[in-house]
Formats: structure tokens, C-alpha cells, sequence
């Protein structure tokens, strides 16, 4: 990540050992990076409610005051263009797809490396999303293919990748899938791509289905996720776009 980027950081983590070394390392990303923590989601509300210009939360699941994934849903809803990146003691693959399926915009391990956090950072400030390298597998419990889909839960002895780590090129993907694609990996619901992409959200909803089966998952999670199996770090870089003809 720039030394040079300007960004503000909110960290919540009711540990003081953890919140103050997650500190360290984000204030050492950059000269012009500001980081406030707070213990607890209390603390974490008052502090977005005095100040609403944070360009990034990190999130602990476990807090002492509150569920971490239901901190999760209010703070999408509340602040819906601030990212939250979880970063958690956990690293099941539960846990992964259910932040990522409550619009967490990456997942990191506290197990993973300094460089590993500033990495899926970058990540998400560009617009991508990051999540682990996991192992995951199919079931059939899913929402059909073209809605907004529920999450897969993974397989209870880990499975096998929903998708191989290949190039999406060998997915064959037309470029209107790929567009559509690409706004799905920014968390974007249907009726927003329609509208980015002026198409109807009927025909967004057969792209849709014709993206997860191409990718062969049942959810837009999973799309997230098989996405991200192809990324030696597991990030998703996203990329614009193309211009409506």
C-alpha cells in the first residue's frame, strides 16, 4: 500500500493487546494514516456518530457488548459507503461466507501476517474484496440462481475449492457476463448493476445465473469466494466495468 495514501481508520477489538498491535500495524502503512480504536460496538457507535468520515472499519466478531455479525448488519446499514474488513481469531470457513454474505468487504485471520493485513487493505480501499484461502464445497440448500442468493455453508471436512485457482478467462465468460461479474464482486445488488450497466434487472438476473454456473456455485457468495481462490493471496482486485455501447 502508498505511503502516501490518506486514509481513516476505525479498529474495534474489546482486546487491548490486539486492538493496540492492529494499531501499529495500520499507522504503519503511511505517514497520513489516522487510526481511532474503541473497545466495544457502544464505543464504536458514539465514535461513527461524532464522526461519520472514517474510510475504513476493521471489526472483531467477538465483542464484549455485542455479536460482531449483527455490529456487522447495523454498520452496513447505518454507513453503507464505509468497507468493513473483519479481522477475527476465527478463520473457519463459517464464519468467512457469513461476513462476507453480511457485506464485510474482506475477512483476515489475526493469525495472518502484518503484510497479509496491508495487503487485503489495499485491497479494499481499491474497491475489491479480500477473503482467506479456503477450502470449501457444495451443497444444494441454495436460492435460486439468479437472486440475491443465501450462503453456502462449508462442507464439515473442509472440501474441496469451489473453483480452481485458473485465469477467469477459462470460464469463458461473454464480456456483458464479465461486466456483470465484476459489479457482483463489489457487493452490488441487481437492481444497481441493471442501472450501471442500463440493462433490465430481468436480463441482470439470467447474466447472474449464467456467471454461477459458469463458475459452477449456487450464490453469489460462492462467486465471491471461487473468485477469490484464484488470487495467490486471496484477494479480489476488481476491474471497471466496460462502457455501455
Amino acid at each position: 500500500m502508498s505511503a502516501d495514501i490518506a486514509m481513516k481508520v476505525l479498529l474495534i477489538d474489546d482486546h487491548p493487546l490486539i486492538l493496540t498491535a492492529l494499531q501499529n500495524v495500520i499507522q504503519g502503512i503511511g505517514t497520513h494514516v489516522s487510526v481511532v480504536g474503541v473497545a466495544g460496538a457502544r464505543a464504536a457507535r458514539e465514535t461513527l456518530l461524532a464522526d461519520p468520515t472514517f474510510d475504513l472499519v476493521l471489526l472483531d466478531l467477538r465483542l464484549g457488548d455485542a455479536d460482531g455479525f449483527e455490529l456487522l448488519v447495523e454498520l452496513r446499514a447505518t454507513y453503507p459507503a464505509v468497507p468493513v474488513v473483519v479481522v477475527s481469531a476465527s478463520d473457519r470457513s463459517a464464519d468467512v461466507i457469513r461476513a462476507i454474505d453480511l457485506g464485510a468487504m474482506g475477512f483476515v485471520p489475526k493469525r495472518a501476517s502484518n503484510e497479509t493485513l496491508q495487503e487485503a487493505l489495499h485491497v479494499v480501499m481499491q474497491g475489491g474484496i479480500y477473503v482467506p484461502q479456503m477450502a470449501m464445497s457444495e451443497t444444494s440448500d441454495e436460492a435460486p440462481a439468479g437472486g440475491e442468493g443465501a450462503v453456502h455453508p462449508p462442507h464439515p471436512q473442509g472440501g474441496a475449492p469451489v473453483a480452481p485457482r485458473t485465469a477467469l478467462a477459462t470460464f469463458k465468460l461473454t464480456p456483458r457476463q464479465t461486466d456483470v461479474l465484476g459489479l457482483l464482486l463489489r457487493g452490488q445488488s441487481n437492481k444497481l448493476i441493471a442501472r450501471e450497466l442500463n440493462l433490465s434487472v430481468e436480463t441482470v438476473k439470467d447474466h447472474v445465473a449464467a456467471v454461477l454456473r459458469s463458475l459452477g456455485v449456487n450464490s453469489r457468495t460462492q462467486a465471491v469466494l471461487a473468485v477469490s481462490q484464484m488470487s495467490s493471496q486471496g484477494g479480489i482486485t476488481p476491474w471497471p466495468p466496460r462502457a455501455s455501447p
